[in-house]
């Protein structure tokens, strides 16, 4: 999420490139790789922000995180980086990415198509979900405005292979905040039906279940809960959470504790089994590598955990 957490936390404890032979030709004939299947449930997917450089400056601290990514303070626009990441996310047996999006012509909507198209280029396993944030950032979107986000992300995005599907309908998840209820679900159903027919995953929020409309699924967004569940929906697991700044920590990392976290998520067999984050480093909740968790592998501790299953 962007520098701040907002909404109410549900804990687990709870509630619980290649050549190929043809024709001789005087030079080299190569092929993309070929096109990558859609996941099936369980998917496992991560929270990704493409923001930077400009987050690595905030609230006035440069550079705006308390640790030191293995790959520098990098910039995301750069395709070496992009590569890079999905080889990480496919080492860590991601399904998916969820995309941090902040709306039609925002910086982060610029870099999504040429993400897409290095995942298609490099022939990535890993596929890409909207994360709709403005839902719960600001004044909260009218259904026209929705419908608005909903027919640019289905025009310009779902056609590409590279953008997640479930049962045929393109990914999107949404944020929310402290103040959002079941009006929030009305406002994305009438913005949804009939003509845009997303799978869409929404913010927890208290007394969810009790809705009269739902969507199709329901996460939690907590980098200060170890693990969380959504019976039925969703598992989400955190590293750490740590606002760069005065403000104090609200999750110590700890590798031991989030092995034994990967370990209950893989567990629980939900469908949704979500990391928070891959690389939000301003809340110190990446498990991208860093020079803190570096590893043999390359890819770091976390990175490591959920490659072996937390084993």
């Amino acid at each position: 999420m962007a520098a701040f957490l907002l909404g109410t936390a549900l804990v687990v404890a709870e509630t619980p490139a290649s050549s190929i032979a043809g024709p001789r030709v005087d030079t080299d004939v190569t092929a993309a790789p070929p096109a990558q299947p859609q996941p099936t449930f369980p998917i496992r997917a991560a929270f990704y922000y493409p923001w930077y450089p400009e987050a690595w400056r905030q609230n006035g601290i440069s550079p705006f995180t308390d640790n030191h990514p293995s790959a520098g303070f990098y910039d995301s626009t750069d395709d070496a980086l992009r590569d890079g990441h999905l080889r990480a996310l496919g080492y860590a047996r991601f399904a998916a990415g969820i995309y941090s999006w902040w709306g039609q012509g925002s910086k982060e909507d610029t870099r999504l198509p040429a993400m897409l198209a290095r995942t298609r280029a490099t022939g990535s396993p890993v596929r890409w979900a909207v994360y709709h944030e403005r839902e719960g950032n600001g004044p909260d979107p009218s259904v026209a405005q929705l419908a608005s986000d909903l027919d640019y992300i289905r025009a310009r995005y779902a056609p590409d292979p590279a953008y997640l599907k479930v049962g045929g309908k393109p990914v999107i998840f949404a944020y929310a905040d402290a103040a959002d209820g079941c009006g929030m679900v009305d406002r994305w159903r009438r913005a949804n039906e009939p003509a845009h027919d997303f799978y869409v995953v929404l913010k927890v929020f208290d007394g969810y279940r009790t809705c009269s409309a739902q969507p199709e699924s329901w996460h939690q967004y907590a980098p200060s809960l170890r693990a969380d569940r959504q019976p039925s929906f969703s598992f989400s697991i955190s590293p750490g959470f740590d606002l760069t700044g005065p403000e104090p920590g609200r999750l110590r990392r700890d590798l031991p504790a989030f092995r034994a976290a990967v370990r209950q998520m893989v567990a629980s067999g939900e469908p949704w089994q979500l990391v928070t984050t891959f690389n939000e480093w301003g809340e110190n909740s990446a498990t991208e590598s860093a020079q803190e968790w570096s590893s043999p592998s390359g890819f770091g501790q976390y990175l490591d955990a959920l490659h072996d299953g937390g084993r």
